[in-house]
């Protein structure tokens, strides 16, 4: 039975975080009830984790070819910075301070996957080298200058469009005359109560799009190779220098429309949050059971890890508990998540 599985496990790496996931509702949603399972707290967990899960995408992809980037949480931070700068302070149409600060990102990863593939360097190095050089270039660009929400949302609204509410959006085109206190259609009044943002729509998406991209394309199958072995992968015919570099600018992309969501998010372009996002996102890779030693792992599972995160907070928080025991739970996952790798790589060994 231990054999089976374990077999089970290692081919459906993303079981174990669902599974996981899955326990924490029940629990919680037995010592807390409606308090959790009411249709704001659910999507307030999504609104929760839907930054972290962008940024833990593009961890993703990294891990999975063995390798780690510690530049991310600053990667998004700095494009978020230069879409709103470019916007305020050079007068550029919105549209174009929003690609400036997605192409920042994707620079910022290609430097990373040259130093990687070309000049043989560690990515632990060069992307803590990164961070530091990133972190830096943004406090003094941006001169620790905050843009405000209400300025924003007067003269660029467009920056602050993934925190949009999309059901109440969707609510006022099939029901525009729709009254909450009057109205008791369930449905409508469903859609009233929770909030779907369009960050949260993205992160979906994105993370549908991906495991897609890794399971059915050719591209997504070398970066497994690579991850796995990148000598063999070689030996194959495998470009591995070329997917290195793919996968490091898709990481610095995808970080530069984390940049993007989390102005929706908080709703202003601050240089100084979202700088633990590396961490929060390793973790939410590592619990959702991709192995750090690459070439195996299931991007899904990390939506799950992201989301098993945002359960044991909101819990915790309304269950009235000291912060230091989600700490406490979360860093116990993730010693627990490295175990049951190491023990589902024993099949393949």
């Amino acid at each position: 039975m231990g054999h089976k599985i374990q077999h089970t496990l290692h081919q459906t790496p993303s079981l174990v975080p669902l599974i996981v996931l899955m326990l924490s509702l029940i629990v919680f949603g037995l010592l807390l009830g409606s308090k959790l399972f009411s249709p704001f707290a659910l999507t307030l967990i999504l609104q929760q984790v839907q930054i972290v899960g962008i940024v833990a995408a593009a961890q993703s992809i990294v891990i999975l070819t063995a390798g780690i980037d510690l530049s991310v949480g600053a990667i998004m931070v700095l494009s978020s910075v230069v879409m709103g700068q470019f916007t305020f302070r050079y007068g550029l149409p919105v549209e174009v301070s929003v690609a400036c600060g997605l192409l920042c990102g994707t620079l910022c990863g290609y430097i990373n996957g040259i130093l990687i593939a070309y000049v043989k360097l560690p990515p632990f190095i060069v992307t803590l080298g990164m961070w530091q050089i990133v972190l830096a270039t943004n406090f003094l660009y941006s001169a620790n200058e905050t843009i405000r929400s209400q300025e924003i949302a007067e003269t660029a609204p467009l920056l602050q469009f993934f925190g949009g509410n999309a059901n109440r959006d969707l609510l006022a085109v099939i029901a525009p005359n729709f009254d909450s206190h009057t109205n008791d259609n369930a449905l409508l009044g469903v859609l009233y109560q929770t909030n779907f943002t369009y960050g949260v729509i993205f992160m979906v998406l994105l993370v549908l799009v991906l495991a897609y991209a890794l399971r059915q394309t050719a591209w997504g199958r070398h970066v497994y190779a690579v991850g796995d072995d990148p000598e063999a992968a070689k030996l194959s015919g495998v470009q591995v220098n070329r997917v290195l570099i793919s996968v490091y600018m898709l990481s610095g992309l995808i970080c530069g429309f984390a940049g993007w969501a989390m102005i929706g998010r908080i709703g202003s372009v601050s240089p100084t949050t979202g700088q633990l996002a590396n961490i929060e996102s390793i973790t939410a890779v590592v619990i959702g059971g991709i192995s750090l030693f690459g070439g195996r792992g299931s991007i899904l599972g990390t939506l799950f890890g992201a989301l098993i995160v945002g359960v044991f907070t909101l819990s915790l928080r309304l269950l009235g508990a000291d912060a230091q025991w989600t700490y406490l739970l979360i860093g116990i996952l993730i010693i627990g998540a490295v175990a049951i790798d190491q023990w589902i790589r024993k099949v393949s060994v």
